[in-house]
């Protein structure tokens, strides 16, 4: 059974991307005009991290999902996340 294939990230200054390739029976669970939430896309069986965005089809190859998100979003999550965390009037170093 084929299974779903993950590109490598690439970036520009903004942005880090990856594109995912589904096998034709996974594909077929795509909506033809319309993009899929975090959810939907999980739901099918794509499985990434945290703050990945379907942003695109590409009409040609519509088995091949465009996936992306802003540059440093784990690090600036975990920055977040340790802030949370420390007591009031502290700043994390």
């Amino acid at each position: 059974m084929p299974q779903i294939q993950y590109s490598e990230k690439y970036t520009d200054d903004t942005y880090e991307y990856r594109h995912v390739v589904l096998p034709p029976e996974t594909a077929k669970l795509l909506p033809k005009n319309r993009l899929l939430n975090e959810n939907e896309w999980r739901a099918i069986g794509v499985q990434q991290s945290r703050g990945w965005v379907h942003y695109a089809i590409h009409r040609p190859e519509p088995h091949i999902m465009l996936f992306r998100r802003p540059l440093n979003y784990q690090q600036n999550q975990q920055q977040q996340t340790g802030a949370q965390s420390q007591p009031m009037g502290l700043k994390a170093q």
